[in-house]
């Protein structure tokens, strides 16, 4: 697994990429990458018209003939890798297991699962500080447990149980944590981008106005979506008002290459949706979803741009799903060739061998991670299943901004207690 081969990419400021634009400089002879990003970041290149504007190979689009830079081996220390596996071992084994127990009934409604996309929700998401915000998808379980919210809880959330981390009352779909500022899956695509722009808001206002932020900078935030949602407004609206207020977010696109069953290459006039990011100002990178390290090296320079105050960052990583939209989905519409393709890149697979290649830890030593993952996911459905449902005077709890208005009766006690309420018969 060697480091993210970036090539400088073509930039076009908004007046020429209607116009025909510019390429940005080549790299200078002699020059590595990040010295080159580093001096562009600096203003030292003198062209008006450039910006930071990287791209990262990728064997993902047919036709991609980016230039492979010289790769060398990402700084990762023992410590790091070992905690990007076990993070990684934890969102493939639970999501595992949340198919066995859909399949078994014990959740209900739409399931949808991250398989084969772990290393983005991990490169991002272990480089975060507790304060930064993650705001997700329908396809949240992952991102909530790399942001530390205890599998426990999410699984009891799947289960809709009482100690669940929405009370059970969010379901799969929608998982939110205030105490590990998780902002919640959002079932609508592209509906979670606008509140990402708003955390990304409050977190320039607490610096800038409320002096509240911590001495490493501003607080960050990591809007997720799919390339699916690249095609909405809401996704293009908040672009423009990240990069005209300079806010501190990052644009996580988990390009999967399918919008349920529709390819996003029919469903988009320019598959590659990094090239949007230069076209309201901002850096567009393009990333191998499937690599944990490459990932993890284009969302350090991101996010830590962002805690500077440089601005947003869109950043495309290509990646790959192993089963279906949902675990309602008989996945039919793929060929089994160019499934077959993704599992041979199975990016945990990767990892383990990169680790083992790279003598950061035994076979053994990885062996003792995936049972202690084992082991935790086992007790978050033991946990789940002996945890109580809700009780029925919770059903209307955080529904109504005046519950004396709707949710509770003249008698102090919740409309949904009365018996006549689920008979349709109660006077409201």
């Amino acid at each position: 697994m060697a480091a993210a081969s970036f090539t400088t990419a073509k930039f076009l400021a908004p007046v020429a990429a209607r116009s025909g634009g510019e390429r940005a400089p080549q790299l200078p002879a002699g020059a590595s990458s990040s010295s080159f990003a580093r001096t562009l970041r600096r203003g030292g290149a003198h062209h008006p018209r450039l910006r930071t504007a990287l791209a990262v190979s990728s064997d993902v689009l047919a036709g991609n003939k980016a230039a492979h830079a010289a790769a060398s081996n990402p700084a990762v220390t023992r410590e790091e890798a070992l905690e990007l596996y076990e993070d990684m071992v934890l969102g493939r084994n639970f999501e595992d297991m949340c198919a066995q127990m859909y399949y078994r009934g014990k959740m209900f409604g739409f399931v949808h699962l991250y398989n084969g996309q772990e290393a983005v929700s991990t490169g991002f998401i272990k480089l975060l500080n507790q304060a930064d915000c993650v705001v997700s998808t329908y396809r949240d379980h992952v991102h909530a447990l790399s942001k530390g919210v205890p599998a426990r809880s999410v699984m009891a959330e799947l289960f809709g149980k009482a100690t669940g981390c929405c009370r059970g009352q969010g379901g799969s779909m929608h998982m939110f944590s205030g105490p590990h500022n998780l902002l919640g899956g959002f079932a609508f695509i592209g509906e979670g981008i606008p509140v990402a722009t708003g955390a990304a808001f409050a977190a320039k206002y607490r610096h800038e106005v409320l002096k509240e932020s911590s001495p490493d900078g501003l607080d960050v935030t990591l809007a997720f979506f799919g390339d699916g949602t690249c095609n909405n407004g809401q996704f293009f609206e908040c672009l423009n008002m990240a990069q005209l207020w300079k806010l501190p977010i990052v644009f996580v696109v988990e390009n999967n290459l399918w919008a349920i069953g529709m390819s996003h290459l029919r469903a988009t006039s320019d598959p590659e949706i990094w090239k949007k990011g230069p076209a309201f100002g901002m850096p567009g990178v393009h990333v191998d979803g499937m690599d944990v390290l490459k990932v993890r090296e284009v969302a350090k320079e991101a996010i830590e741009r962002a805690r500077r105050g440089e601005g947003p960052t869109l950043v495309e990583c290509e990646t790959y799903r192993f089963r279906g939209h949902s675990l309602a989905d008989p996945d039919e519409l793929r060929k089994p060739d160019e499934k077959s393709h993704y599992a041979a890149r199975d990016p945990i697979t990767a990892l383990k061998k990169y680790i083992i290649e790279e003598n950061l830890a035994t076979e053994s030593e990885l062996k003792s991670i995936e049972k202690k993952i084992d082991d935790v996911v086992e007790e978050a459905v033991e946990f789940a299943d002996a945890s109580p449902h809700p009780p029925r005077s919770q059903l209307l709890e955080n529904v109504f901004a005046d519950p004396r208005g709707f949710g509770i009766g003249p008698d102090g006690k919740y409309r949904c207690e009365d018996p006549k309420f689920t008979q349709g018969t109660a006077q409201v």
